[in-house]
C-alpha cells in the first residue's frame, strides 16, 4: 500500500504538469473525503480548499465535516444546494409527469425510482466545485476508492466528474487504514459509510456486499469469493463499464 507521501507527492506532479495551483474537495464528513481532504493539503500547502456542499443532508454530515476542518485546520468553503436542487426539481417533475413527452412508466423498483432524483445531488456539487477550481485555477481532488470505482458506485458526472482519484488505487479497507495513520478522527473512521443521497442510505445495503467481501474478492479475484458473490461484483463491474469509459464514439472514418 502506498504511503500518504507518496500518494501526496503523485497529486503535487500532477498539480505541476497542469499547471494547476491548488486542489479543491468536497468534504462530505465521511473518510473518504477526510482522506482526499488531508491529502491534498499536504500536497499543495496553504493551497487546498475542502468545500461542504450540504443538499437536504443529515445534520450529522455538517458536523462530521466541520470536526475533519477542524483537526487539519483545513480552509473551507460552505455552499448551500438545498434551493438551487429544489428549483431544478420543481422544474424537471412537471416534465417528467406530462404523457406528451414521455411515453413510458418511471420503474416500479422504488429505489430505482429515486436514483435520478438523487443523482442531481452529486451533479449539482460537480457543477459548484469546478466553478470555484475553474475560478481559482485549481484542480477538483476526487473521493473514490478503488472498491467503488470497480462496481461502478459512483454517480457519472457527478462524484465521477473529477480531475484525479488519489485513492483510485485504494480499496476501502487501506482507506480505512490511511485515515488511522493521517489522524482522521476515530468518529469519521467509524462511521457506517453513506452516499448520504436519500435519508438512512448506506452503501453496503444499496450496494447488496459489504466493503469487506468486495475487498477481498478485489484482491483475491473468484477463488477467494462464493460463486453468488462473485457473480453479483462481476454484474456490478459489467453493467457501470460505460461509468469507466469516454463517451464511445463510431469506430468508422
Amino acid at each position: 500500500m502506498p504511503t500518504p507521501e507518496r500518494i501526496a507527492g503523485w497529486m503535487r506532479q500532477r498539480l505541476q504538469a497542469s499547471g494547476g495551483a491548488g486542489f479543491v474537495v468536497g468534504l462530505s464528513g465521511g473518510v473518504d473525503s477526510a482522506v482526499v481532504a488531508r491529502l491534498s493539503q499536504l500536497a499543495a500547502p496553504g493551497n487546498a480548499i475542502a468545500v461542504l456542499l450540504p443538499c437536504h443532508s443529515d445534520p450529522q454530515d455538517d458536523e462530521d465535516a466541520a470536526l475533519v476542518a477542524r483537526q487539519f485546520a483545513l480552509t473551507t468553503i460552505r455552499i448551500d444546494l438545498t434551493e438551487p436542487y429544489d428549483a431544478l426539481i420543481a422544474a424537471l417533475q412537471p416534465v417528467m409527469a406530462n404523457p406528451d413527452y414521455v411515453r413510458t412508466k418511471p420503474p416500479l423498483d422504488p429505489v430505482r425510482g429515486r436514483v435520478p432524483l438523487a443523482n442531481i445531488k452529486p451533479r449539482l456539487r460537480m457543477t459548484a466545485l469546478y466553478y470555484l477550481a475553474n475560478t481559482l485555477n485549481y484542480l477538483v481532488a476526487g473521493t473514490g476508492n478503488r472498491s467503488e470505482l470497480a462496481i461502478g458506485y459512483f454517480t457519472k458526472w457527478g462524484d465521477g466528474g473529477v480531475d484525479l482519484l488519489p485513492l483510485g488505487r485504494l480499496t476501502k479497507r487501506q482507506v480505512w487504514a490511511m485515515a488511522e495513520e493521517l489522524g482522521v478522527p476515530r468518529t469519521i473512521i467509524d462511521r457506517p459509510p453513506s452516499a448520504g443521497l436519500w435519508a438512512g442510505q448506506k452503501d453496503e445495503e444499496e450496494i447488496g456486499v459489504t466493503y469487506a467481501e468486495l475487498d477481498r474478492y478485489l484482491a483475491e479475484g473468484p477463488p477467494g469469493a462464493a460463486p453468488a458473490l462473485a457473480m453479483k461484483v462481476e454484474r456490478l463491474a459489467r453493467a457501470s463499464d460505460h461509468k469507466r469509459e469516454l463517451p464511445p464514439m463510431p469506430d468508422f472514418d
